[in-house]
């Protein structure tokens, strides 16, 4: 695909973003650092903690930026569809979770 492409709808970015996750060890990373993200979340939101919020991006990014850059050897999409991408990140993880794309 064109990595000049241009997006007007997520429907649209979706399948893209999914070929760009196409080894299952870099899904794996994208869900155990959007899994720590959402604990993270809950523990700051209970307890108040509102510094930790500096570590959602590093929880997130750096499992996800490790299987791009170890596993899936190409460069992330966050950097072209910064938005897109974070959107991806979750509907991907629901769509792991609920079996409509694989660990």
């Amino acid at each position: 695909m064109n990595t000049t492409q241009q997006f007007d709808r997520f429907s649209d970015f979706y399948p893209y973003y999914l070929a760009e996750h196409s080894n299952s060890t870099c899904r794996r990373l994208h869900f155990v650092g959007t899994s720590l993200v959402i604990a993270l979340v809950a523990w700051i939101v209970g307890s108040g903690n509102w510094a930790l919020l500096i570590a959602l991006p590093i929880a997130g990014y750096g499992f996800a930026w490790a299987g791009h850059f170890f596993f899936e050897k190409n460069r992330p999409a966050t950097f072209r569809y910064p938005l897109y991408s974070l959107a991806g990140d979750f509907v991907m993880y629901r769509d792991m979770l609920v079996g409509k794309v694989g660990f």
